[in-house]
């Protein structure tokens, strides 16, 4: 059978600028948003903890293969 297409590469989120940033300041924005008032909404905490989790594959992953 003929391969098809190109390789899985995984995109490694956790070596972007942007995860890192977010990955090293998350506590420090969360505890100062709760020191100065009621804090962020519970969505936001809730979507930046889903972001750190996407696409690192110690969160899980699934793996799919078409025959066809």
């Amino acid at each position: 059978m003929e391969e098809r297409g190109w390789p899985y590469r995984r995109r490694q989120p956790e070596e972007t600028v942007l995860y890192e940033a977010v990955r090293e300041n998350l506590a420090t924005l969360l505890a100062e948003a709760s020191d100065v008032g009621r804090g962020l909404p519970r969505y936001v905490e809730r979507d930046f903890a889903r972001y750190l989790e996407c696409g690192v594959l110690v969160h899980g992953f699934a793996r799919v293969r078409c025959e066809s």
